[in-house]
């Protein structure tokens, strides 16, 4: 592998926590108790809409939806403050870094999320490329965004490595070409079987990303 690809969210960075705030203040406001963090945990893959209609009880077609979605993603632009790299992850770049790998971002949050958690991390200048939902006309699980972070980086998508925690990281990742590792320590979805996805490999732990360089 002469490249490596990450997804966001339950890849390299736990997010749980700050979204996981914002949904609670808004089932304070519809009187809901407090979701748990392990309960929230599975829902973050499937995005802000499905987050929302999950822990609020409100379906897309409500008259609020668009405005309570809108003001979902400009309070968690606000707390942005809690969401840690995994463990070992600094290791993991550190060592493509010293070993001239190029390394990028693959997701499909929006690029003012995007933006501000790497500069908060220290990863903003750090990455080869970062591609977001709203970076093309398209997002994953069409592969097309794993093409062009291949392309930015001038490697051949055959020879480049992506990792993700979802199904849809591996629709996009076989999509385009590249070989797919899924991350068990991510935010897999309850009752969801990750090996039923026929990812090229399963990692654990994020260290285990180097045995496939």
């Amino acid at each position: 592998m002469k490249a490596v690809l990450f997804d966001l969210d339950g890849t390299l960075v736990d997010t749980a926590p700050d979204l996981l705030r914002v949904i609670n203040r808004f089932r304070k406001e519809f009187q809901l108790p407090e979701c748990a963090l392990q309960t929230f945990r599975s829902m973050i893959s499937l995005g802000s809409k499905i987050m929302l209609t999950k822990t609020l009880g409100i379906e897309e077609d409500h008259p609020d939806f668009k405005m309570l979605r809108e003001r979902f993603l400009d309070l968690y632009q606000t707390h942005l403050t809690d969401s840690p790299l995994y463990p070992r992850i600094d290791q993991v770049l550190t060592h493509l870094e010293h070993h001239h790998i190029p390394w990028g971002i693959v997701t499909n949050k929006l690029t003012r999320h995007t933006t501000a958690l790497l500069k908060v991390l220290h990863l903003n200048h750090r990455a080869g490329c970062v591609i977001c939902g709203d970076s093309l006309s398209t997002y994953k699980p069409d592969p097309a965004p794993i093409l062009h972070a291949c392309k930015l980086l001038k490697q051949k998508p055959n020879d480049c490595l992506y990792v993700g925690d979802s199904i849809t990281d591996v629709i996009a990742s076989k999509g385009a070409g590249t070989k797919s590792v899924v991350a068990l320590y991510g935010y897999i979805g309850l009752g969801e079987n990750p090996y039923a996805w026929q990812a090229d490999g399963y990692i654990h732990e994020p260290i285990e990303i180097l045995n496939w360089l």
